[in-house]
């Protein structure tokens, strides 16, 4: 290992895996950059939530519970509807959720 041309040979092997190991770090990078891009964009293009969710039974038939849009507890089973349509509901004896509180959001007064 004293002979300075095999050191020198070695250390030019050590620089092109350094190189390799660097370009492959830097496909990870620009991979990376680029999913960041495509879930930013994703964000963007999301259409915006609703203000109001109706959430039905396990049948999809009837309603159970009025949700402000965004709660936590709305089911999978959940659409999204306009004011007057989440009012009407709560008119209609479908129960507001007790949790996001919709007919204090509404202004609806029972009875």
């Amino acid at each position: 290992m004293n002979d300075p041309e095999s050191r020198l040979a070695l250390l030019r092997f050590l620089e092109r895996v350094q190189e390799r190991d660097l370009a492959r770090t830097r496909r990870w990078i620009a991979d990376e950059e680029r999913r960041q891009a495509e879930r930013r964009r994703g964000l963007l293009a999301r259409p915006p939530a609703p203000d109001w969710l109706i959430e039905r039974a396990l049948s999809g038939q009837e309603a159970v519970y009025v949700h402000v849009g965004g709660c936590w507890n709305a089911g999978q089973r959940s659409r999204g509807v306009d004011r007057e349509h989440a009012r009407r509901a709560l008119a209609e004896g479908v129960k507001a959720c007790p949790q996001c509180r919709p007919d204090t959001a509404l202004g609806f007064m029972d009875g």
